[in-house]
């Protein structure tokens, strides 16, 4: 007899990190999912600023910035994979070629144009720039949320791109109705 399971996406959804979660890259993260398929999934973690800041990006990359309100913006640890490169998740009332649409409202970008454009100040409403994301191979986001090493939820844009970084995690469990500090990490090993 062969089970069929459904596969259900989470694409769209924050990965809460769990107390038990024993991996120094997500340790207290919340990761938006902008990707989730059967063959894998990707996000990136979205409340970890890096000592990077826009400036200091916008001179590496030799571009002007145009809105001084940019300047001291922070880049995040998106995660482990392709540390080097920048990803852009923001509003999707900007497009430009290489844009994936994650939904109505949210897209990812990775291109120099897009850089270009918000350091312009002729970018997107929102946006949070990483470097870095994080990735899974088949399978393995489903086994460890079946080992509940992340609390899911659906992701809600203000806590995305309007709650200050060190105010995500909490605000990301609060849409669950949970209160992370009374959840231990030796939750059934008594």
């Amino acid at each position: 007899m062969t089970m069929n399971v459904s596969f259900e996406s989470f694409k769209n959804y924050f990965l809460i990190s769990m107390p038990h979660l024993d991996d120094p890259h997500f340790e207290h993260t919340v990761i938006y999912l902008c990707q989730h398929t059967e063959a894998g999934a990707m996000g990136m973690v979205i409340n970890r600023p890096s000592k990077v800041d826009f400036t200091e990006l916008a001179d590496h990359l030799e571009m002007k910035i145009s809105n001084p309100l940019l300047a001291a913006e922070p880049i995040y640890h998106g995660g482990p994979v392709e540390a080097e490169k920048g990803f852009i998740l923001h509003t999707a009332d900007k497009q430009w070629s290489n844009t994936l649409k994650v939904t109505d409202e949210v897209s990812l970008s990775a291109s120099l144009e897009a850089l270009e454009d918000i350091a312009q100040n002729n970018g997107p409403n929102a946006f949070r720039i990483t470097l870095g994301c994080a990735g899974w191979d088949a399978g393995q986001l489903e086994s460890e949320i079946a080992n509940n090493d992340w609390l899911v939820c659906e992701a809600d844009l203000d806590v995305l791109f309007h709650t200050p970084s060190d105010m995500q995690f909490t605000a990301a469990t609060q849409v669950l109705g949970i209160d992370m500090t009374r959840l231990s990490p030796d939750i059934g090993h008594g």
